[in-house]
């Protein structure tokens, strides 16, 4: 049964990473298209805050798997965000 936690605990991390490197692509076309226009404020604003309530859920349950993959998400989702704005 340990092996199968090990697993479990694995493909969560891989999920986390993963969820993090999602947000990239959009920041880099942000950047490099300078148009922010045809995203949804209200969405990155709701990613970005489902990201620091799991953050601090994680922090309350010391559970630091949640911690990093989410806080490592809310750097890469905030940078779109921000992108997002400075270039609306």
């Amino acid at each position: 049964m340990e092996t199968l936690k090990v697993i479990v605990d694995f493909i969560f991390g891989a999920g986390l990473f993963i969820n993090a490197l999602l947000f990239i692509p959009q920041a880099i076309k942000l950047y490099r298209t300078k148009d922010g226009s045809e995203l949804s404020k209200i969405t990155f604003f709701g990613f970005c805050f489902i990201q620091l309530a799991a953050i601090f859920y994680g922090v309350f349950h010391q559970d630091w798997l949640i911690v990093f993959g989410y806080g490592l998400s809310l750097v890469t989702c905030g940078w779109t965000t921000i992108l997002m704005i400075i270039y609306r």
